[in-house]
């Protein structure tokens, strides 16, 4: 089985808890295209199914013995494009990679010197990077840290980490996360799984006799049977670098210096990573960012496969030509940089004047309270839950008299 020590590429120096961390990956198809695929929380490099098979034609690993080895590997959609291979990974503290113990050995720093010690394993100098959720968190991490290496960077489904990584608050996801966190089962995790991943139209549309919910229910199931549930090691590891990720003014300036063409792609009815703030992120990216907007839940990649794998060919395509920034972004100038002027509603005067009011910037900052009130009833859920279950009932036996 592949395995990438990351330690012996980091010069020996434990670069945030590198030491003894081994990081599983695959690698698929052949060519001198290479695409580094980085999966988000709770995710195996197999989530990257769908994108593996139409950016190679093929399912099947390299180090596979039955894998037939073709050169000239692609997708159906990639004509013009040379032959790909592609590199889909498991995180530390999920799949069949290293689940270290301590919180503080997870963040998206930290996540993002495994990616590069797996880019330095494979021998690849250069790399198309595309990131989901976590992922993406880390693939900017990543294009900050070394902007030299990256070709382009895809952003799917992405958020500014933090609050921002709070779901959107209703009945609804309120629901799901109670389940999620009562979920010990490969049964319950998938069914809670399907509604955090895919909208209801999707879930409920009839594929022959069964809805898709019927049928990816069972896909789940033997999924995440196979794989195992992940480890509270690693789940909380995982929140944890979600929760500490930020990209500063430097890092976003980082990204935007080489001039590499960058695409956010989101599902725009995302109840976990709201598109409000992926549209934000692609504004400071402003003029290498593409928005792509899509019918479609948090793992669009999925529920949306044909126009995901189409938009990441089209980067591809793009960077390989060299199309310029100016004709890759669909953005306008005057919405772009960090200071980023606020929609307000605004009332006339008697004189023609406008005055602007705060009312737009006062409900964001009242979301953003609610927000936070959420997160922290879940985090004290959370608590409880492992309180109650590490009380025992105390035995009282028979007093000598």
């Amino acid at each position: 089985m592949p395995f990438c020590n990351v330690s012996s590429h980091q010069n020996g120096v434990d670069g945030g808890g590198a030491n003894g961390i081994k990081i599983f990956y695959r690698t698929y198809g052949h060519g001198p295209i290479k695409v580094l695929l980085i999966i988000g929380l709770a995710g195996t490099h197999e989530s990257w199914g769908p994108q593996i098979t139409g950016l190679t034609g093929t399912e099947v690993p390299n180090d596979d013995e039955s894998a037939a080895v073709e050169e000239d590997g692609g997708g159906d959609d990639n004509e013009g494009l040379r032959g790909i291979e592609v590199c889909a990974f498991d995180n530390r503290g999920m799949g069949r990679s290293s689940v270290p113990t301590k919180k503080s050995e997870y963040t998206t720093t930290i996540m993002a010197k495994d990616a590069i010690s797996l880019l330095d394993h494979l021998g690849w100098r250069k790399a198309h990077v595309f990131g989901h959720s976590m992922g993406a968190m880390i693939a900017c991490k990543l294009a900050s840290m070394v902007p030299d290496r990256i070709l382009s960077l895809a952003l799917l489904n992405v958020t500014g980490g933090g609050f921002q990584c709070f779901p959107k608050l209703d009945q609804q996801t309120l629901s799901i996360a109670i389940r999620f966190l009562r979920a010990k089962t490969p049964e319950q995790r998938a069914a809670v799984d399907l509604d955090t991943h895919f909208t209801k139209e999707y879930l409920e549309e009839f594929v022959g006799p069964k809805t898709r919910r019927a049928i990816l229910y069972q896909e789940y199931v033997k999924g995440i049977s196979a794989t195992g549930m992940q480890s509270s090691y690693g789940f909380d590891g995982q929140v944890n670098a979600c929760w500490t990720h930020k990209m500063t003014r430097t890092e976003i300036e980082l990204i935007r210096s080489p001039g590499f063409l960058i695409s956010v792609i989101h599902g725009r009815y995302d109840i976990i990573a709201q598109i409000y703030y992926a549209r934000k992120l692609a504004e400071k990216l402003h003029p290498f960012a593409r928005m792509v907007d899509l019918h479609g839940g948090h793992l669009v990649s999925h529920e949306r496969t044909e126009e995901v794998n189409q938009a990441l060919v089209e980067l591809i395509k793009a960077s390989e030509t060299n199309v310029s920034p100016h004709d890759w972004t669909n953005l306008s100038e005057k919405s772009s940089g960090w200071v980023r002027t606020r929609l307000s509603f605004s009332r006339t005067n008697s004189e023609g004047g406008s005055k602007p009011s705060f009312m737009l910037y006062t409900l964001e900052k009242l979301h953003l309270f609610l927000l936070y009130l959420f997160g922290l009833f879940v985090l004290v859920l959370e608590y409880a839950r492992r309180a109650l279950r590490s009380l025992k009932p105390v035995r009282v036996g028979a007093t000598l008299t």
